[in-house]
C-alpha cells in the first residue's frame, strides 16, 4: 500500500513538472524573449546562446542543464534529479512548442517585466513545490558555498550578476536591467508558490499577564500556545514567554489582542517556512 502512495505521489509530481515547465515556457516565448528581456540563471545563459547561434532555445535548456542535474542527484537524490529531468525537458520542449506563439504584451516594458516574471515564478515556482527544478544555478550556488567563504544567497545574487552582464552583450544594457527586474518578481513569485498565500509566522510574547494572554488567543483566535519561564539576563527577574504559531492572515488580529492584553508586552516576529504535526490546525471560533 505504501509503494502504492509513493507511486502514485511520484507520478503526481511528475505531472506538476511537467505543467511547471510548459508555464515558465509560455512566459519566456510569450512575454520575456520577444520584447528583449531574458531570465537568470541557466535559463538566460540558455537565451542569451540562442540568440547568438539561431539554435533553439530547448537544445541549450538541455544540454547546459545536464551538469546540474547530475550534481542535484549527488547531493539531493536520484528523485530529484528524476523530477528535474522531467521539469527541463518540458521547459526545453515548450520553448520549441511555442516558439511562434503570439506575443500576448508588446512594447510596455513595465507590464512585460510584470507579467513576464509572474508567468515564469508560476511555472518554477509549481517545479520546486513538488520537488524539482528548472535551474540548475541555485545547484551551483550550494556547491560553491561549501568550497568558498560566502553563503549561497550571496553566491547565487554574483552568479546572476554575471549572467546579466552576458545578457547585456544581447539585449543590451536596458534588456539586462529589465531581465534582472523580471527575474526579482519571478524570485517573489516562485515563494510564494512554495509557501502559499496565508504561510506561518511565529510570535514570541514576554509579558506579565502570560494566562490573560494565553486564554485571550485562544478564545478570540482559536489559536493554542506554548508557556515558558525565563529569566532575564541582568535583572534576574522571572518571567513568561509565550509561542504561537499563526498563518499571515492573522497577524493584525494577533498584534489588536497583544496591545489590548498588555501594550508593554517584549514581541518578536518571524516567518515560519514550514509547520508539522501539533495542533497547528486551528478550532474554530465564532
Amino acid at each position: 500500500m505504501k509503494r502504492d502512495n509513493r507511486a502514485w505521489l511520484m507520478g503526481f509530481q511528475i505531472i506538476m513538472n511537467i505543467i511547471g515547465g510548459m508555464i515558465a515556457a509560455y512566459g519566456l516565448e510569450s512575454v520575456l524573449i520577444p520584447n528583449s528581456v531574458s531570465d537568470g540563471g541557466i535559463t538566460g545563459i540558455s537565451i542569451v546562446v540562442s540568440q547568438l547561434t539561431g539554435i533553439p532555445l530547448g537544445v541549450f535548456l538541455g544540454i547546459l542543464n545536464i551538469p546540474f542535474v547530475y550534481l542535484g542527484y549527488k547531493q539531493i537524490g536520484k528523485s530529484f534529479a528524476i523530477l528535474s529531468v522531467t521539469g527541463i525537458a518540458s521547459l526545453s520542449v515548450g520553448t520549441v512548442i511555442m516558439h511562434h506563439v503570439p506575443t500576448i504584451i508588446d512594447g510596455d516594458t513595465l507590464l512585460v517585466t510584470v507579467v513576464g516574471g509572474i508567468i515564469l515564478g508560476l511555472g518554477m515556482g509549481l517545479s520546486l513545490r513538488n520537488g524539482g527544478a528548472l535551474d540548475g544555478i541555485d545547484m551551483l550556488a550550494v556547491l560553491l558555498s561549501k568550497k568558498l567563504p560566502f553563503g549561497t544567497s550571496d553566491l547565487i545574487l554574483f552568479l546572476n550578476v554575471f549572467v546579466f552582464i552576458v545578457v547585456s552583450t544581447v539585449f543590451g544594457l536596458q534588456g539586462a536591467v529589465l531581465s534582472a527586474i523580471a527575474y526579482f518578481i519571478a524570485s517573489k513569485v516562485i515563494h510564494i508558490v512554495e509557501e502559499g498565500l496565508s504561510g506561518a509566522k511565529t510570535f514570541k510574547i514576554i509579558t506579565s499577564v502570560p494566562d490573560v494572554m494565553v486564554e485571550t488567543v485562544r478564545d478570540r483566535l482559536g489559536r493554542s500556545a506554548t508557556l515558558n519561564q525565563i529569566q532575564g539576563a541582568y535583572s534576574k527577574e522571572c518571567y513568561y514567554e509565550i509561542t504561537c504559531v499563526i498563518n499571515r492572515l492573522e497577524e493584525r488580529k494577533m498584534k489588536e489582542i497583544i496591545n489590548q492584553v498588555d501594550p508593554e508586552a517584549f514581541v518578536v516576529v518571524y516567518e515560519v517556512s514550514e509547520v508539522k504535526g501539533g495542533n497547528f490546525r486551528k478550532r474554530d471560533i465564532h
